[in-house]
């Protein structure tokens, strides 16, 4: 386990492009506002794109040797800004594509090669750590930032210094056996050498439980980037927070996902994520239509706590349910969910449009909306784990 979690530490690294955004757009000034269209497009455009080839390239080479080529990918992009500067302002753009490309691999690729080590039914409790590392990187990126821009005078060092780290990474799951899934495909697999393809991902959706579980994957990160966006304005919008302030809402609600991440590594390994599900996001949602009746800063950052604590891990269970019942199917499903990652900018554009609309109620709709259909999810896969039985 330890050097997949060593992945899920370097797939971390695909929020650097947030973090060090200022820091590009002051040394570009003159094309600042090119590079900050740019950038976010460039980083993460590659979910649509390349999720599904990540599916197939797994099932030709195999799912360990596919996170090594988004590990070698990484190590160039931290390469890249080394040789960028204000008149090849376009390195850094180029720069945060190849981290977005290695991520998207990462993504697609790392759960499935856990589900080669892990029982099916460990295997959210094993997401929820890998998604808890994962946070921890996120967390300690802007330390490092500032670490690297004040004792040793230049920020973009960060980039060797990550560089670095993923070699160790790279070489540490190198040397590590892990089992081939395609040397013992089972009856119906698709891990076979050149077996995965781009029709057969697709076809997963004919699946019921598949498609419901994908659609979920795209409103919980719906859920969760409308939550960071949706923070920051309703605190200045109905507490009439200061701007500065309230740009540091978000911070509570990603320490809540943090823990609860790390809480649901302990409570999945002893409880079904199936039989957790409908519990988290029923009152995660109970607690979101609570939102326009508390009355003070405090008591809503209290809430979205609570609503990050309990929904956190809704990524984790979705990929982990849905791999878990097509085991043999682990390339497609985690290619189909790692494409639907593109939903959060979609309810981001739904969330913008809702709070021009109809202001602070727009927003908790939305996200009202996107947890709803989370619970009605969780009582459904919930019912399909009793029949099962």
């Amino acid at each position: 386990m330890l050097p997949l979690l060593a992945g899920f530490f370097v797939m971390g690294f695909g929020d650097i492009i947030g973090t060090v955004m200022n820091q590009v757009k002051a040394e570009c000034a003159a094309d600042a506002t090119r590079i900050s269209y740019l950038m976010p497009i460039f980083a993460y455009v590659w979910f649509l794109l390349i999720s599904i080839p990540t599916g197939v390239l797994s099932g030709r080479i195999g799912r360990k040797n596919a996170v090594l080529v988004s590990l070698a990918v990484t190590v160039l992009a931290m390469t890249v800004p080394l040789f960028a500067n204000a008149e090849r302002w376009y390195l850094y753009v180029a720069a945060f594509a190849l981290i977005g490309i290695g991520n998207t691999i990462i993504q697609a690729a790392l759960p499935a090669l856990m589900s080669n080590i892990v029982e099916p039914s460990q295997l959210a409790s094993r997401i929820s750590l890998g998604q808890f590392v994962k946070a921890v990187c996120a967390a300690l990126t802007p330390v490092f930032v500032y670490l690297t821009a004040t004792a040793l005078g230049n920020w973009k060092l960060l980039f060797p210094l990550y560089g670095v780290l993923t070699v160790g990474a790279a070489i540490w799951l190198w040397i590590t056996k892990i089992p081939d899934e395609r040397n013992s495909p089972s009856e119906g697999s698709s891990s076979k050498g050149t077996s995965t393809t781009f029709g057969g991902c697709f076809a997963m959706l004919k699946e019921p439980y598949v498609a419901a579980m994908t659609v979920g994957i795209l409103f919980s990160v719906g859920a969760d980037v409308g939550f960071s966006v949706a923070i920051p304005e309703y605190l200045k919008n109905v507490f009439k927070v200061n701007v500065d302030l309230a740009g540091m809402g978000p911070t509570v609600y990603f320490v809540a996902k943090t823990v609860a991440a790390f809480a649901g590594a302990i409570v999945f390994a002893r409880i079904s994520a199936a039989k957790c599900f409908p519990w988290c996001m029923g009152l995660g949602l109970a607690a979101t239509a609570a939102i326009p009746f508390v009355s003070t800063p405090f008591a809503f950052l209290s809430v979205v706590a609570f609503v990050a604590l309990l929904t956190a891990n809704s990524f984790g269970m979705c990929m982990a349910l849905a791999i878990g019942r097509f085991p043999n199917k682990a390339n497609e499903i985690s290619s189909l969910m790692v494409m639907a990652i593109v939903g959060g900018g979609l309810v981001s554009a739904v969330l913008g449009f809702a709070q021009a609309s109809f202001g602070p109620v727009g927003i908790v709709a939305t996200l009202g909306g996107c947890l709803a259909y989370l619970f009605a999810l969780g009582l459904f896969a919930s019912g399909r784990r009793d029949r099962a039985k």
